[in-house]
C-alpha cells in the first residue's frame, strides 16, 4: 500500500515556498521521494527551506517567482523544466490574507488579494499546464480554505471569501479541461493553521473565542496535518479523483 503514496521520481514544484504552509508542503513531498522545486517572491528566505528538503535526502531547486508577475511566473517554470526535465506536480500555493470591510475596502486590496490568490494560481496552473500536457501526466493542488465555501460571522473577509471561492471553481474547470491529458486537478481547503499570514490573528482571545464558536475540534490546525491531503492528491492513490476540494478544518464547514 505504500508505494501507492511514493512520490519516488516524481518533480513537485511549490509555490510560496519560503515559509509557512508552502515549507511544510515541500518538506512532506521531500519525505515521499520526491525531487523538489521550490519558489517564492522572497528569494533569500528560500535557501533554509532548500537546506532543510536537502536535510530530508531530496534534491532541490530554488528560485524567483512573483506570481503576480506573468514573465516571472513562465521564467521560473522554464527554469524548473530545465533543471529537472519535467514537472509532475505543482502545489499552487502563494497567496494572501486580507481583511477589510466591503464599503470602504480600497481598491488596491480587492485588486492584490484577487490578483494573487486567484490570478496568480490561474497563470501558474497555466505554464506548469503547458508542461503536464506535454508529457501526458499531471497532478496539480490549488490551496483552496475554509473561505472556498464558507463566510465566517463578523469578519470582514469579502476580497479573501471571493478568491478562494473562485479558486474552488477554477478547480473544477481546468479538472474538467485537462482530464484528457492524464492530469488531476484538485484543492486542498484548509481551515486555520499556523503561518506567517495567520499568526497575527489565531493567537488573539477573539480568535480562541471563534474557535470555540465556529470549530468543533476547538483549535487551530497543527504542523503536518495537511500532509495527508497533500501527498494523496499528488501520488498516483488519487488517479481517479480531480475537480474536488477537500477541506481540513477539524469540522469547521459543518456547522
Amino acid at each position: 500500500m505504500s508505494s501507492l503514496f511514493s512520490l519516488e521520481g516524481k518533480v513537485a514544484l511549490v509555490t510560496g515556498a519560503s515559509s509557512g504552509l508552502g515549507r511544510q508542503f515541500a518538506l512532506a513531498l521531500a519525505r515521499e521521494g520526491a525531487k523538489v522545486a521550490i519558489v517564492a517572491r522572497r528569494v533569500e528566505k528560500l535557501e533554509g527551506v532548500k537546506a532543510e528538503v536537502e536535510a530530508l535526502g531530496a534534491e532541490c531547486f530554488a528560485a524567483r517567482c512573483d506570481v503576480m508577475d506573468k514573465e516571472s511566473i513562465k521564467e521560473a517554470v522554464a527554469a524548473v523544466k530545465e533543471k529537472f526535465g519535467r514537472i509532475d506536480i505543482l502545489v499552487n500555493n502563494a497567496g494572501v490574507g486580507t481583511g477589510s470591510p466591503a464599503e470602504s475596502m480600497p481598491d488596491e486590496v480587492w485588486e492584490k488579494t484577487i490578483d494573487t490568490n486567484l490570478n496568480g494560481v490561474y497563470y501558474v496552473a497555466r505554464e506548469v499546464g503547458k508542461v503536464m500536457i506535454e508529457q501526458n501526466y499531471g497532478k496539480i493542488i490549488n490551496i483552496g480554505s475554509i473561505h472556498s465555501t464558507v463566510a465566517m460571522s463578523g469578519s470582514p473577509i469579502s476580497a479573501y471569501c471571493a478568491s478562494k471561492g473562485a479558486v474552488a471553481m477554477l478547480t473544477k474547470a481546468l479538472a474538467n479541461e485537462w482530464a484528457k491529458h492524464n492530469i488531476t486537478v484538485n484543492a486542498i481547503g484548509p481551515a486555520y493553521f499556523e503561518s506567517e499570514m495567520t499568526d497575527a490573528v489565531i493567537n488573539t482571545d477573539a480568535f480562541k473565542m471563534a474557535l470555540m464558536a465556529y470549530c468543533p475540534m476547538g483549535r487551530a490546525g497543527r504542523p503536518g496535518e495537511l500532509d495527508g491531503a497533500l501527498i494523496y492528491f499528488a501520488s498516483d492513490a488519487s488517479s481517479y479523483t480531480t475537480g474536488q476540494l477537500l477541506t481540513v478544518d477539524g469540522g469547521w464547514t459543518t456547522i
